[in-house]
């Protein structure tokens, strides 16, 4: 048996809210992030772990900034000084799309840093790669769909069917892996990736069209004996009360709104030949994300109700508050905004976000009837005209999430 703690999506640089410390000059939001992960390697090595598996994304694209690579740097550190094996996976956004370009943890490969194994390629990993670790790992970190095209040599591959000759070709590599492995040994696999039926976070609209999703039956092969993940932010179990845990640990941190709701943890797993018994760590101190929407339906007492809607000053204490209203354009006078900046002054951040509608109609182009044009072109014009402070961003990913659906559906899926 051995002892593996397991976390992932780390995005030490999101920092967007909030103000600087003044003592370190790092953005609070930062310290939060790496609050919590010294909460994670100090775990790691007061409760003698075996082994530490980052599942990927370090930080929130591939150029970080040279202060938050010396930030994570000295917690791995902490970790090689420590003499716990640790093995880093790349994650999208750790990675370039250009091929050759460094990805974003390449310093611990170049300095060849004691205990640090980055994984920037799908490997099996042996007991002599792991220090003599009684356990096999077989590592996916991320890759892009052109680097799975270009190294599994599908290039002639119809584009509608390049996912599912990537999954078959995958599923081939994991099974002859599993077909080495001692059958005497714990196996473990760790993935940066999407699994069907996985619960997604705020993180989704994101990866909208770009993911390789695993099937199901490849992460619960009863050969596996622990399944550690990354890449979705909400944590979760996908083989609740089978074997192997398929484990999702989530971000470390709330990264926006989306996660307002979502308690935040690592896992310790005790890995054994074919039974694993876990327990999440929920981490503590984790900023609190307060997400309000108020749709005013009369123009009586709006300030009243607005401010009834406000948690009390004990939940507002440094809270991350956002408060959504929406009403009618011609009420825009009656909000008394400086009263609810008041009323929340002792937020850490306090969003304030007002939508005035107003009735419009739908116009079709000129010379065009409804019946000429597509479902996707009709529900476009919807967007425009029911929701014109949506941000096109928003609505390009819905539209595009729409025609998925559609083109699922017309071929058969």
């Amino acid at each position: 048996m051995i002892k593996v703690l397991h976390f992932a999506d780390a995005h030490i640089d999101m920092a967007n809210f909030g103000r600087h410390d003044p003592e370190t000059g790092l953005p609070l939001r930062v310290m939060d992030f790496l609050n919590a992960l010294d909460e994670i390697v100090s775990t790691a090595i007061t409760e003698e772990v075996d082994l530490v598996i980052f599942a990927g994304d370090t930080y929130k694209d591939r150029a970080p900034a040279p202060t938050f690579q010396r930030e994570w740097g000295k917690r791995m550190m902490r970790l090689s000084r420590a003499g716990i094996p640790t093995l880093l996976l790349t994650g999208n956004h750790d990675i370039s799309p250009a091929t050759g370009r460094a990805h974003a943890i390449q310093e611990f490969d170049t300095l060849d840093v004691p205990h640090i194994r980055v994984v920037h390629q799908p490997q099996f990993l042996t007991p002599a790669d792991l220090e003599d670790l009684p356990v096999q790992v077989l590592a996916l970190p991320w890759i892009s769909r052109s680097g799975m095209l270009a190294s599994l040599e599908l290039a002639s591959v119809e584009p509608e069917q390049v996912y599912e000759a990537l999954n078959a070709r995958l599923g081939e590599l994991v099974n002859n892996w599993l077909e080495e492995a001692d059958p005497n040994l714990p196996t473990i696999l760790t993935a940066h990736a999407s699994v069907e039926g996985a619960q997604y976070g705020a993180e989704r609209m994101v990866m909208l069209g770009k993911d390789l999703v695993l099937p199901p039956a490849l992460v619960k092969d009863p050969r596996f004996d622990y399944v550690a993940l990354g890449h979705i932010h909400k944590a979760q179990n996908l083989n609740e009360g089978g074997h192997p845990p398929v484990i999702y640990p989530g971000s470390i941190e709330r990264v926006d709104f989306g996660e307002a709701g979502d308690p935040k943890f690592f896992v310790i797993a005790e890995v054994a030949k074919g039974h694993t018994a876990f327990t999440w760590r929920e981490l503590k101190n984790i900023r609190p994300f307060i997400d309000i929407h108020v749709r005013l339906e009369s123009d009586q007492a709006i300030n009243q109700i607005l401010q009834s809607r406000l948690p009390s000053p004990e939940a507002v204490q440094d809270a991350i508050l956002r408060m959504v209203i929406e009403y009618p354009r011609e009420w825009e006078p009656l909000i008394d905004e400086n009263k609810l900046r008041d009323l929340t002054a002792n937020a850490f951040e306090f969003h304030l976000v007002k939508r005035p509608q107003m009735e419009a109609r739908v116009r079709l182009p000129e010379g065009r009837a409804a019946s000429s044009l597509s479902v996707v072109e009709l529900l476009d014009l919807y967007w425009k005209a029911s929701y014109s402070q949506m941000e096109t961003e928003k609505q390009q990913a819905l539209n595009t999430l729409a025609k998925s659906i559609i083109d699922d559906v017309n071929s058969g899926g």
